[in-house]
């Protein structure tokens, strides 16, 4: 009876160490140390930061305007990024945090009351458009409203 005691606790405790280790650990000496991943690093994104372009051309960063979401749509993969606000009458800027390096056309959608035409604009998102605040700075152009 002992030894099937001690049999089966010896087991328990083989299988215990055994399945406590992840599969990107190694045990060296006494130390756990983890694996190095062979997975490519994440590609960096960056912040987008939207205003509106007035038909007379002036950059607008703040005030409430008829706008359902702001879009970049990547010209490579087509893949689209939405802000998903939704509704009309959204305040400016808008943010949008995680997009990744390419060339985008950017839109805004109408809002609810369908007060303004929103048109587009091409640019490509890099470091080199990063600003002091950290932000690339989107103006989507107004070309009509009401």
């Amino acid at each position: 009876m002992k030894k099937s005691i001690f049999t089966v606790s010896a087991w328990i405790g083989l299988l215990t160490v055994t399945t406590s280790f992840s599969s990107g650990e190694i045990i060296e000496g006494n130390k756990i140390c983890s694996e190095v991943s062979d997975k490519a690093p994440k590609a960096q994104t960056y912040k987008i930061r939207y205003g509106l372009l007035s038909k007379s051309g002036a950059k607008i960063l703040s005030g409430n305007y008829d706008v359902g979401s702001f879009v970049a749509e990547n010209m490579t993969t087509g893949e689209v990024y939405d802000t998903y606000y939704g509704g009309g009458f959204q305040s400016v800027p808008q943010y949008y945090d995680g997009l990744p390096a390419g060339t985008y056309t950017f839109s805004a959608m109408q809002g609810q009351g369908g007060w303004v035409g929103y048109g587009t604009v091409v640019a490509t998102v890099s470091d080199a458009q990063v600003d002091s605040d950290g932000y690339i700075t989107v103006y989507i152009p107004i070309v009509w409203e009401e």
